[in-house]
Parts: structure tokens; sequence; C-alpha cells
């Protein structure tokens, strides 16, 4: 029982976790940015809707990971009187808490986060960014409701009050060691056999 048990719940994992899915249709991409456009707030956000657009348009139906690069302000632009510090990081943070379960939800989570260590190899127009980020997404429409779900949340909001200026773009990961299925099969067979040995 505890070995179907627990094969029941990598079955579960493995179609949550997913990576290959049905591509987004015309349609469906401009009732996206439709919906997206009236729940956006500020300049910001609605600058990006025709990258975002260009981006959901090309789905392949597979998964992929967002790089983000980060460079945060001197000071964080809220509205005036808005309660909040005008700690870039401090706004940062809540954005970041903030995203976690609309990610979860789509089977999408931060998977790299790592804050700049000095120089090497630099253009001399690239900023001296805060922080890298690797988030993973299931698949562009799960991007696609996440977004909607922050922009309408008003969870976008802190983003851009921290941020001076980013730089996203999607990747394939060619070679990898984080392999989530792997990982959850082999977690799931060392406590079916610990839990085999602890009841004989």
């Amino acid at each position: 029982m505890i070995w179907v048990f627990c094969l029941l719940v990598y079955g579960i994992f493995h179609v949550w976790w997913g990576g290959k899915s049905k591509p987004l249709s015309s349609q469906e991409v401009q009732e996206g940015i439709a919906t997206l456009r009236a729940v956006v707030s500020g300049p910001n956000s609605l600058s990006h809707l025709d990258e975002v657009a260009q981006f959901l348009s090309l789905d392949d139906g597979l998964s992929f990971v967002m790089f983000n690069s980060v460079l945060h302000r001197k000071k964080a632009q809220y509205p005036e009187h808005s309660g909040f510090s005008d700690d870039p990081r401090a706004a940062d943070q809540r954005y970041g808490k903030a995203i976690i379960w609309p990610l979860i939800k789509h089977a999408s989570l931060p998977i790299f986060v790592a804050r700049r260590k000095g120089t090497f190899v630099n253009d001399a127009h690239s900023p001296d960014w805060s922080y890298v980020a690797m988030v993973r997404y299931r698949s562009r429409r799960d991007f696609l409701k996440f977004a909607i779900e922050i922009e309408s949340k008003g969870i976008a909001f802190h983003k851009w009050a921290a941020i001076e200026q980013t730089q996203v773009f999607p990747v394939h990961p060619m070679v990898s060691l984080f392999t989530p299925r792997l990982a959850v099969a082999t977690l799931l067979i060392l406590a079916a056999g610990c839990l085999n040995g602890f009841l004989a």
C-alpha cells in the first residue's frame, strides 16, 4: 500500500508539473492581452504589453525558464502617502513574497536567485545589475494566467516601485542538473523504503 500511495503521489505530481501543452491560439492571445490591458496599473506594465503579446504569439506549448536581471532604484517609487518605505529591496521583497502562491498554482517557481558579487566581463553600457533570477513556467498559458493575476491584485505595483531597469528573456535549458521529476521520485522511493523498514 505504501508503494501504491507513493506511485499515486508521483503520478499526480508528474501531471501537475507538466511541461508540454497545447499552444495558445491567436484568439487566446488577443483575449489575454485585452484582459491584461484592462487590469494593469501603471505605465511600466502598459509599456511592455506589445512584447508580452509577441512572446505569447510564439507559443510552442513547452515549459520554459524566464531569465531576469534586475537593477534596483536608489529609492522605491511609491505614491506619496502610500504607507510603504522607500527601500527598493523591501519593495522587491514584498513582490517576491506575494508571487509565490500565484506561481505555485501554475506549477511554476523560482529555481535560481543570486545577488551580484562584483564584475568581470561587462559591456560599458550595461548597468551593474542588483541580482539575477530564473523562474520556471509550465507554459506560456500559465505565464499569461500568472501575469493577469498579479496585475489584477496589484502585486506588480511593488515590482515597478522597486526596479529601475530590468532585462527579461525566456530560455530553454540545454544542460541542467535541476530535475524535479527525478528529485521527487527519489524522495518518494526513499520515504517508501524507510516506512517499509519501520513497519517491517
